[in-house]
């Protein structure tokens, strides 16, 4: 028989279950980060200050505690009375607000009647959501156990821990830990043999040591690609029915040697960013330009062309806010950022940094490979070579005629030659039919046929040999060029005047623009161009860049970033839930060069990140989320990691780096529903040999038929920078029958 304390108890608990938890004092609201977010999205359009219906502004606190024609509007203390409360909610015979829109979610009025109750209160000075605010580096907090962390991020967890009286985890087993950090690093398992080296290592640098050689493999760049391939919209063709494939994969080769070479982060932006606008820009500064050009592109024959390259460059603001600074500025394409301080105009302003492209917007091109200009030809550097070399060989050749074609002997003889054609003997068919032509009724493409062919077989030896050479050239010039990788770039050889356009119709366009980034951030003061928006980027003053960098890198180190909301640090975002580390990791990445591999190092040599996963009763009932890093973290693997960790396990793995993707086994008829035309069969051309067994990476990625054993992947159709999760059995399905996990 229970005691009467612990039976009282079980009974209150029960209540409190039935009746919602009455008896719980309800959460403090915050006018800023819970009320003025509503008042912006519902009501300013009808109640502000320049045209306040019924008299009433409520685009501040001032302004919503003054009332309006009917007087107060808020009674602190008096939730359900207050006017505000009573027209949101309607009734008495008057309608319910926001009038001629949707009504407010319940949740959003119980906000509203919960911040009156709590008294109204807030600042009347607006407060800059904290995500606006340039970081500072906070000093390392005081911590008890001090033998614990291992380097300044471990004493901010342990801060926090020992604030909410929980203590951190053991330290994984050895065996999980090799494990754990090269599925991390590499995306591929330890091998036994690196195992058994691992635990044998008695040495106190030893797991030190196993970090430095994985983050010196080249396939810690395959592994880091990843994130950033769902981020740029990475794909191997264009999209939509007609779905035309590209060369895009020499740019995915160019990040993955990026990471490997420890590009810093600042060039990594600039050359992607603005790669073309640099001094003398290398090949692979303008390869990198290929991020903004890994768009979908609708090569429909009803797709019009205006409006498909506004779509691109919709795409481009939405990508380069989403990439780099957290921000949901799509939501200003057609109107004013709901809860963001982003208006329709800063849409614009930054998309005209993009509106310079020489591009129609549809791709051109027949048969199998269907792009869009500006491109490049961007072979290796051995075609490369070869390429300017013959490009130069028939250039030289071709001066060389031209100067032969102006001399008077040459001139001379060929008007002798031409006037004969009408009676001479054993002339090829074309030329024969030409002579027939009277002179005057020639056509300028007869002409030049005639010119050629006495450039090749009449005139003197010297010259028909110099001819023949460049004949020659070009056709091998014309071969080469029809096997190079063509990639699409960026260029700003076509300025071009930006419009605000009336919700988004590029149609009905309203006020010019020029570029120019949100109000709300700190001043551009360099130039205004795609250079000067990098800058701005990576600017100091910019409070978002390096906060969402840092937030991304531990998202895929521990699941779950600080700030859970990685594409979107907003208002609406969740709050950091260790908001000094994030600043400190924030600053000191800026501070340390944008040193990637040095701060993936600091992350994956913590005490934090060598936590065992094993969580007890205790510690699952106050943090089931692991919001305060009390263990080590537990989320699944990627897809493309799970299938190449197979293959890796298997020995059947084809570890080579980089090239052109390959079509490794996939579900019979995976491409039938695509359309077949006389210049395409969609049959999916299966791989052979060891290509079936190539990393995920490489695999292509056809956007109308993705990959089909890459379950919760990035459809890579738009910006992506929360990875999918998702349960149902095909995942297990996939695992067991596919036809790769079958043969592993």
């Amino acid at each position: 028989m229970p005691s009467l304390l612990s039976r009282t108890a079980f009974i209150s608990g029960v209540l409190l279950c039935l009746y919602g938890f009455a008896s719980l004092p309800a959460p403090q609201v915050d006018y800023t980060r819970d009320v003025a977010p509503i008042m912006k999205a519902h009501c300013e359009s009808c109640h502000n200050a320049k045209s306040p219906a019924g008299d009433l502004d409520v685009t501040s606190l001032d302004a919503i505690r003054k009332g309006g024609a009917s007087g107060a509007v808020v009674l602190p203390g008096k939730g359900k009375t207050s006017l505000l409360v009573q027209r949101i909610v309607g009734g008495d015979g008057r309608p319910r607000m926001p009038k001629g829109f949707a009504p407010l979610k319940p949740e959003q009025i119980k906000l509203i009647e919960t911040w009156i109750d709590q008294g109204a209160k807030g600042s009347a000075t607006k407060r800059i959501h904290w995500a606006y605010v340039a970081p500072t580096k906070p000093g390392l907090p005081t911590v008890k156990l001090t033998t614990w962390a291992r380097n300044s991020v471990d004493r901010f967890v342990l801060a926090r821990l020992e604030k909410e009286g929980l203590k951190p985890s053991p330290e994984a087993d050895r065996t999980t830990l090799i494990r754990r950090v090269t599925l991390d690093l590499l995306g591929l398992p330890p091998t036994p043999a690196e195992v058994d080296a691992f635990l044998a290592d008695t040495k106190p640098n030893a797991y030190e040591r196993l970090v430095d050689r994985l983050l010196a493999s080249a396939h810690y760049g395959e592994r880091m690609a990843l994130p950033w391939l769902n981020a740029a919209r990475y794909a191997d063709s264009n999209g939509f029915q007609q779905d035309g494939d590209t060369f895009q994969w020499v740019w995915r080769d160019w990040v993955v040697r990026a990471f490997n070479q420890n590009m810093p982060f600042d060039q990594f932006t600039r050359e992607q960013l603005a790669g073309d606008l640099l001094p003398n820009p290398s090949l692979d500064q303008l390869v990198a330009t290929g991020f903004n050009r890994n768009h979908m592109l609708n090569g429909e024959g009803g797709a019009i062309a205006e409006e498909q390259r506004n779509v691109n460059l919709y795409d481009r603001v939405d990508t380069t806010s989403t990439t780099w600074l957290g921000l949901t500025m799509t939501c200003a394409r057609c109107h004013d950022h709901k809860y963001d301080p982003l208006s329709q105009r800063d849409f614009y302003s930054m998309m005209a940094f993009f509106n310079k492209v020489p591009e129609t917007g549809v791709p051109s091109g027949g048969g199998q490979y269907r792009i869009a200009d500006p491109w490049i030809y961007a072979g290796t550097p051995a075609e490369m070579k070869q390429l300017k070399g013959l490009e130069a060989s028939v250039r030289s050749l071709g001066d060389e005629v031209k100067k032969a074609e102006k001399s008077p002997e040459l001139i001379a003889a060929e008007q002798a030659w031409t006037s004969g054609l009408p009676t001479a003997n054993g002339l090829p068919k074309d030329i024969s039919d030409i002579a027939k032509v009277a002179l005057s009724k020639r056509s300028k493409e007869q002409s030049v046929r005639l010119h050629t062919h006495f450039l090749e077989s009449i005139a003197p030896s010297e010259i028909r040999q110099i001819v023949g050479q460049r004949k020659e050239q070009q056709a091998a010039l014309d071969k080469l060029r029809g096997v190079l990788p063509r990639v699409m770039v960026m260029s700003d050889s076509r300025p071009r005047k930006t419009f605000i356009y009336s919700r988004g119709n590029y149609e009905a366009p309203l006020a010019e623009v020029s570029s120019d980034t949100p109000e709300a951030l700190p001043k551009l003061t360099g130039s205004k161009d795609r250079l000067g928006l990098a800058d701005w980027i990576l600017s100091p003053k910019n409070p978002l860049t390096a906060r969402v960098q840092v937030n991304r890198y531990w998202q895929q180190f521990f699941g779950k970033g600080l700030v859970r909301t990685p594409e979107n640090f907003g208002i609406q975002s969740e709050p950091p839930t260790h908001p000094e580390l994030l600043d400190w990791l924030a600053v000191d990445f800026r501070e340390s060069g944008w040193n990637i591999k040095r701060f993936v190092k600091m992350i994956v040599t913590s005490a934090t990140y060598r936590q065992s996963s094993k969580v007890d009763a205790r510690l699952l009932q106050k943090d089931p989320d692991n919001r305060l890093l009390a263990r080590g973290s537990r989320f699944r693997l990627p897809s493309m990691v799970l299938r190449d960790i197979a293959l890796a396990s298997s020995g059947l793995l084809n570890d080579k780096i980089g090239g052109q993707p390959v079509y490794p086994y996939q579900p019979a008829g995976i491409w039938d529903g695509l359309s077949i035309t006389k210049e395409r069969d969609f049959t999916y051309p299966q791989s052979k040999g060891a290509d079936l067994y190539r990393r995920s990476l490489y695999s292509f990625w056809r956007r109308t038929a993705a990959p089909g054993n890459m379950f919760d992947s990035s459809s890579r159709q738009i910006c992506t920078v929360r990875p999918g999760n998702t349960s149902t059995p095909l995942h297990a399905l996939t695992m067991l029958n596919d036809v790769t996990w079958v043969e592993a």
